[in-house]
């Protein structure tokens, strides 16, 4: 079947709903980055959708030896005017994409989320792309975020786990909670060894860009969300799954 998506249109603004909120990038991408740093094994990384390389940057804290993936040509064009050579950048889809080697450190944030046949390439990072040590850091929105699920008794969305019109056009194709993206994992044989969750949130991601923007919101409030997320991951913006190389899906 050929595909039809246009992966540079999935990435635009359309009025007021945005791809990524500042909440996203000052927040968000800080956190994950704490979740993920005790994890880390020395070595090579692969990032699975490095859109514009923001995130990128801060992963060059860790690693030197760098290689993204992103399916944008003009997000990976952007991409390597903020990296320069500091990462080899390879623009392609997961389903197709060859890759020279295997990977000691395989990250994938608020992506999975937009495939179409999000187990076949989870099913690729376990047979191809995960060293035998390495480990794999999966990352995607959470349907149970009290932001949504206050959204669902406003009546603004139909269910925690919807997939809103905004999202869709931003190449959203579902919305996990911690069980679902466990159950993808395990389907394509990944051994999770860790789950967790990152930020306790009950503002849409548009009202923290505007808190941001003032002196209600501290760094030590900031904090307080990190830690509570960790004691109620199911109540976060996101949620982390940290998994290794599985000897594959049983039958």
């Amino acid at each position: 079947m050929t595909n039809k998506r246009n992966y540079n249109d999935e990435l635009k603004d359309a009025g007021d709903d945005k791809y990524a909120y500042g909440f996203d990038y000052d927040v968000m991408h800080p956190y994950m980055v704490r979740a993920f740093e005790t994890f880390f094994r020395p070595g090579s990384l692969l990032e699975l959708g490095g859109h514009e390389g923001k995130f990128t940057q801060r992963l060059q804290a860790f690693f030197q030896d760098i290689t993204s993936v992103e399916a944008s040509d003009e997000a990976i064009a952007v991409a390597r005017s903020n990296l320069g050579d500091k990462a080899s950048l390879i623009n392609g889809r997961f389903e197709e994409v060859q890759l020279p080697r295997r990977y000691d450190n395989i990250v994938m944030t608020h992506v999975l989320e937009h495939l179409d046949d999000p187990v076949a390439v989870l099913k690729r990072v376990n047979d191809e792309w995960l060293n035998d040590n390495g480990r794999f850091f999966l990352v995607c929105p959470n349907a149970n975020a009290p932001s949504r699920q206050i959204a669902v008794k406003m009546g603004l969305i139909s269910h925690n786990s919807a997939v809103t019109p905004a999202e869709h056009e931003h190449g959203h194709r579902c919305t996990y909670t911690l069980d679902t993206l466990e159950r993808d994992a395990r389907a394509a044989g990944l051994k999770v060894v860790y789950r967790s969750g990152i930020f306790f949130k009950a503002l849409a991601n548009f009202q923290w860009d505007r808190l941001l923007n003032t002196d209600i919101i501290s760094p030590e409030y900031l904090e307080g969300c990190y830690q509570l997320g960790q004691q109620y991951p199911d109540l976060c913006a996101s949620i982390f799954l940290l998994c290794e190389k599985g000897a594959g899906p049983k039958a």
